[in-house]
């Protein structure tokens, strides 16, 4: 098989949660573990830290694997989903798996996936728990890729588990409350495994503080370790944080090379897990925690969270999809210079699309659009839902053509923002 014959068996035998939502989604691991047993238990040649929460995780990932590449170890990065690239959810020191490896994968353990017949992100912790074993490295990051008690990643006995918050999301698998869905992140919480948690939220804060106890291990919120009083912009685009534990500047210019005013929770978040790691087996210095955040877009190819894909007019893309997510992404939005807004949105069909909209600006054209996944929402009927918002424009059958119509309809001092889906971002990429 080549490699897009590979991808196409990938995406049409197995089932992609990414494309056809709770259908893909498995209550147990018996799939994983049948997997993990056939490649010889492969996550246990390494060390791991393990991330979940509904929003930021991708984020804290990232930087983490930034991080400790700086610091001269060899990193596995496991994050989904992808946004161009099916390879962009394996990484070695940012390099993505190679194709020919992807291919001989599924070519050489075809048995086992026809045995198990494994969704596909079953079938993809396992390539990357044995692709980082052959790779030889020294620690992986592995962000979880729904829930966490039941996710496929929840093998792992890491060195650190991060939880970096707590929102609605994925509420028909998870809950529908917070408590609920925080017990179930709280699931990748385990016995001598210290726990870092991002933001402190006095609805779920108990949850957490219960299975730590029950597991006998330490947690931490990052949120009550550090502070960030100002932000500020470098001239080479990056934000600069003034970083406070208490009332001492610990962190004087911290420069970070990921935009968005709701990176400085994520990063208060790293702060303190690479603080629990130091207490661990790692050492990590300050210098290579500055170089990490300051590169960590070269250092492991991260995109999508408030990228800046065109100038005059500027346009933005971010991957903010849920309630909370799209409440940071209205406040940057608010704050971010220009003269008319167009906005490019489409949704998945399976979010509570009413809540979505009715947070999003009203002083804006919009520009309807389906992305090309089936889970997408119809782009009229997403209009439709709109209009109830007093959001007000046309509906597009796909991202391209409401791009172009925004891109014709913009003057140079407009902002054009991409968003809604991770897939719509996907699509505008």
């Amino acid at each position: 098989m080549t490699y897009q014959e590979t991808l196409d068996f990938l995406f049409s035998q197995l089932p992609m949660y990414q494309r056809v939502g709770k259908a893909a989604y498995k209550a147990n691991l018996d799939n994983t573990l049948a997997l993990d047993n056939y490649f010889g238990q492969p996550h246990k040649a390494y060390k791991t830290i393990h991330v979940a929460g509904t929003n930021g995780k991708g984020s804290v990932s990232n930087c983490l694997a930034a991080v400790l590449q700086s610091a001269g170890y060899k990193v596995g990065l496991y994050t989904s989903p992808h946004l161009t690239d099916f390879r962009e959810r394996i990484r070695v020191n940012g390099e993505m798996i190679p194709e020919d490896e992807v291919v001989s994968f599924v070519a050489q353990h075809s048995g086992i996936i026809e045995k198990v017949q494994p969704s596909f992100f079953e079938m993809t912790v396992a390539m990357a728990f044995d692709y980082f074993k052959r790779q030889d490295i020294d620690v992986a990051l592995v962000e979880v890729g729904l829930g966490g008690r039941l996710d496929s990643t929840n093998i792992i006995t890491p060195e650190l588990s991060v939880i970096t918050n707590i929102g609605l999301d994925h509420t028909a698998l998870l809950g529908d409350t917070k408590p609920l869905i925080a017990a179930e992140k709280a699931g990748v919480i385990k016995k001598n495994v210290p726990v870092v948690i991002g933001e402190t939220d006095p609805e779920v804060q108990q949850v957490f503080q219960q299975k730590a106890a029950a597991e006998g291990v330490p947690v931490v919120f990052a949120d009550q370790q550090f502070n960030i009083l100002l932000a500020t912009m470098s001239i080479d685009n990056k934000q600069v944080f003034q970083v406070y534990k208490g009332d001492v500047k610990q962190w004087p210019d911290l420069q970070v090379g990921l935009l968005g005013m709701y990176q400085r929770k994520n990063i208060l978040t790293v702060l303190t897990a690479c603080e629990l790691l130091n207490k661990g087996n790692f050492s990590i210095s300050d210098e290579a925690i500055r170089q990490g955040l300051a590169e960590v877009q070269k250092l492991t190819g991260f995109g999508g969270r408030w990228q800046e894909i065109g100038h005059n007019p500027r346009i933005v893309c971010d991957t903010g999809h849920n309630k909370d997510g799209v409440q940071e992404v209205v406040a940057q939005i608010a704050n971010t210079p220009h003269e008319k807004l167009h906005m490019v949105w489409g949704m998945v069909s399976d979010k509570d699309v009413d809540a979505v909209l009715n947070l999003l600006p009203r002083q804006a054209h919009y520009y309807f659009a389906r992305a090309s996944v089936a889970r997408s929402c119809d782009e009229n009927r997403l209009k439709e839902i709109a209009g109830k918002y007093n959001l007000v424009g046309e509906a597009f059958p796909d991202v391209k053509k409401a791009m172009a119509e925004a891109k014709k309809n913009a003057g140079p001092n407009d902002l054009i923002f991409i968003g809604g889906s991770t897939f719509v971002v996907a699509d505008a990429l």
